[in-house]
C-alpha cells in the first residue's frame, strides 16, 4: 500500500492555509501534516512533523520564506520545497532556486495543478508554473549574469569539499540530476529502486554539503 504524500503549509494568509489544508485532507494520497503562520513556526514545527513537501509564501512577517530555506532544509533533510506565491519576480524565482526550492507555483494555479505538483516534487520532479518556466528561459537566454547575481544575494559561496569524494555512483546520479531526470526516471536509467536514489541523494548533499538539486549542480559548475 502506498503512504500519502505528507505535506506541510507555511504561509500567513489563513485563508490560503485553510485552502490547502482542506485541499490535502480531501484528496486521495495526500496528507496534511501541518500548517504554520510564519517562518519561525515552520523551523520550530516541522522537523517533528517530517513534511515529504513544503509548500513556502516568500512574503510573511518576519522571516521570509528564501531566507528560511536553507536552515529548513537542514532542519528537514528529506523534505522537498517548493514556494507558492504571488510573485513572478525574475530576482526571487532564482534567489529560491539556489536557497533550496525545487519548485516554483504561482498561488492562481488551479487546486488540480497544484496535486499535481505536489506528486511531481515527491517524485524528484522541479515543477514550475508555465509562466515562470517561460520567464526562466527567456532570462538564461537574454541575461545570464542574473544567476550569478542572484547566488550572491544568498551568500558566498562555501568551498565546500572536493567533487572527488563523491563515489562513481553517486557522480552518475548528479549528472543525470544535471540534465533535469527526475528520481524516479533516474531509478528506471540505473536499474534501482528510487529509495537508493534518495540515499545516494542524501550522501551526495552532505559530502558537497548542499541542500538542494540547484545547489549542487552550482557547486559542481563552479568547480568545473
Amino acid at each position: 500500500m502506498t503512504l500519502p504524500i505528507r505535506v506541510a503549509i507555511v504561509d500567513d494568509d489563513r485563508e490560503v492555509r485553510d485552502g490547502l489544508t482542506w485541499l490535502f485532507r480531501h484528496s486521495p494520497g495526500f496528507k496534511c501534516v501541518d500548517s504554520c503562520a510564519s517562518a519561525e513556526e515552520a523551523l520550530d514545527k516541522l522537523p517533528r512533523s517530517q513534511p515529504d513537501v513544503v509548500l513556502l509564501d516568500i512574503q510573511m512577517p518576519g522571516q521570509s520564506g528564501i531566507d528560511c530555506l536553507p536552515d529548513l532544509k537542514r532542519r528537514c533533510p528529506t523534505a522537498q520545497a517548493s514556494i507558492l506565491t504571488v510573485f513572478e519576480d525574475d530576482d526571487l524565482v532564482f534567489r529560491s532556486l539556489v536557497a533550496g526550492a525545487t519548485g516554483y507555483l504561482l498561488k492562481k494555479t488551479p487546486p488540480a495543478g497544484i496535486l499535481v505538483a505536489v506528486r511531481d516534487l515527491h517524485a524528484g520532479g522541479s515543477p514550475m508554473s508555465s509562466q515562470i518556466a517561460r520567464k526562466l528561459l527567456n532570462v538564461l537566454m537574454d541575461q545570464p549574469a542574473l544567476l550569478s547575481n542572484s547566488i550572491e544575494t544568498c551568500g558566498p559561496a562555501r568551498p565546500g569539499p572536493p567533487i572527488a569524494e563523491l563515489c562513481p555512483r553517486e557522480r552518475q546520479i548528479l549528472d543525470l540530476l544535471a540534465q533535469g531526470f527526475r528520481y524516479k526516471e533516474i531509478a528506471e536509467q540505473l536499474g534501482i529502486t528510487i529509495h537508493t536514489v534518495r540515499t545516494f541523494i542524501r550522501s551526495m548533499y552532505e559530502k558537497l554539503q548542499v541542500h538542494s538539486r540547484t545547489e549542487a549542480v552550482l557547486r559542481v559548475r563552479r568547480k568545473a
